[in-house]
Order: structure tokens, then sequence, then C-alpha cells
């Protein structure tokens, strides 16, 4: 098995031939055929090279779907392009893909922490919308612990300048000289929301670290900075969403 090669009903239903389980009955019944040989449940294609035939018509893949995790780095813009000639997150990616990928869920130059690129519309959307209410969690340094009183304000919502953010999930994660870390979780996404909510509340962010977005996680990274979302991981993905 290698990157490059999908499930045959899956290469099928992201063709809009029919949906996999459709797919698969067609496959069974012999009306598929591959590289000139009548296909098998359990087959895998690339898409780009093998010939994929079904009731004598050609199939022609839509652009393959593809999924990248990302440990993004300070210094570097959640964009495809930047106007200022900073290093932007595509510029991450291996240098062999060629589709056009796009960031879901920015995270501004000087926050870091997980991210996600890819083609799929519709999963993006199920991320960022905030109808879908995804949870996305922060780690927060600042230089002062916060009080008590603080934290709880984070917990009932805070009043921006744009309105009251819904209440946050806030726990202490640790506290010593240099300064403390707090983990926040929202599920709204207002721009640079987490740094208003804490300095609306008196702390200044000296670090802001995104860990995970939904069901995904900066641990699935491993310590890489870069993965791609294996077939299985990105069904787990939106099953649970």
């Amino acid at each position: 098995m290698t990157e490059t090669t999908i499930k045959l009903q899956a290469f099928m239903s992201q063709a809009g031939i029919a949906s996999r389980r459709a797919s698969e009955k067609l496959i069974e019944s012999g009306k598929v055929i591959v590289n000139g040989e009548t296909a098998h449940i359990g087959q895998r294609v690339n898409p780009k090279t093998d010939t994929v035939i079904c009731n004598g018509e050609t199939i022609t893949p839509s652009e393959q779907k593809r999924y990248f995790l990302i440990d993004k780095p300070i210094g570097v813009v959640s964009t495809t392009n930047d106007e200022l000639g900073r290093k932007n997150v595509t510029q991450l990616l291996p240098k062999n893909v060629k589709e056009r990928l796009y960031p879901v869920g920015r995270l501004d130059i000087d926050s870091e922490g997980l991210l996600l690129l890819t083609n799929d519309g519709e999963l993006a959307q199920k991320l960022t919308h905030p109808k879908y209410e995804v949870e996305k969690t922060y780690h927060v340094f600042t230089k002062l612990n916060p009080t008590f009183n603080a934290i709880q304000h984070l917990r009932k919502g805070v009043k921006l300048k744009e309105g009251y953010t819904s209440p946050a999930k806030v726990e202490r994660l640790s506290n010593d000289e240099t300064g403390a870390w707090t983990e926040i979780t929202i599920s709204e996404g207002r721009n640079h929301q987490v740094r208003r909510m804490m300095e609306r509340v008196g702390y200044e962010v000296e670090k802001l670290v995104r860990i995970s977005m939904g069901p995904l996680h900066i641990d699935m990274l491993d310590g890489e900075r870069v993965i791609e979302l294996s077939e299985e991981q990105v069904q787990e993905l939106k099953s649970d969403l």
C-alpha cells in the first residue's frame, strides 16, 4: 500500500459514480474494469496512473482530496500567499504536493500549533462554521498567574467590542517564577479571540499554542512538523464531526 493509492470504491465515490456501498456492488457485479482486467473488492488504484472503466465509460477522477496536519511555527502566516513576502504555511508542505490546499482555522503569525491544510471544502466548513460548534483548545502562557476571578470571568464569557463571547472551558496547567500556562477551549472563531479574551481580564499573552481542533490533536504529528492523514484517519475524522 502506498500513499498514492486509494480503495477502488472510494475512487469511484469521489468521481461521482455512486456511493461507496453502491460502488462495491458495481465491482462485485463485474461492471468495473481496472487496466483491462475485471476489478475485485479490496482493490486499490492510483487515480493518476490507473485506467478505470465502469459500464463501458472511463472514469475521470475529480481532484484528489488531501489532508495535511501541520505544527505551525511562530513567524509563518496562515495564508496561501502573503503580500509582504513572509513565509506561509503552504511552504511547509512536501515539495511534491501539487494540489492547491487551504488552511482551515487560521493562526496569527505570533501563534503556533495545530493547523489543517486541505482542499476538502465540506470538511473545512464543518470544522470552522460557528453552527457546528467545533471546540478548539489552546495552551496560553502569561507572565502572571490568572486569578480565580479572572478564570471565572473567562468561563462565563467576556465582553469584546462585538459582544460577549460564549463561555470557555478554562483549566490551570502550571505556574512557577517564569509565568503560568493555562488551557482554554472555545467553540467560536473570532479574530484573535483567545488573546483578546485574556487581555480583557487583564493578562497579556506571551505565547499561544493550539493543541487541538475537534478530534484533531497535535499529538497526531508525533513530533513531526507535517504529516498527511491516511484515508482511515480522514474517515474517522469525518465520522466524529
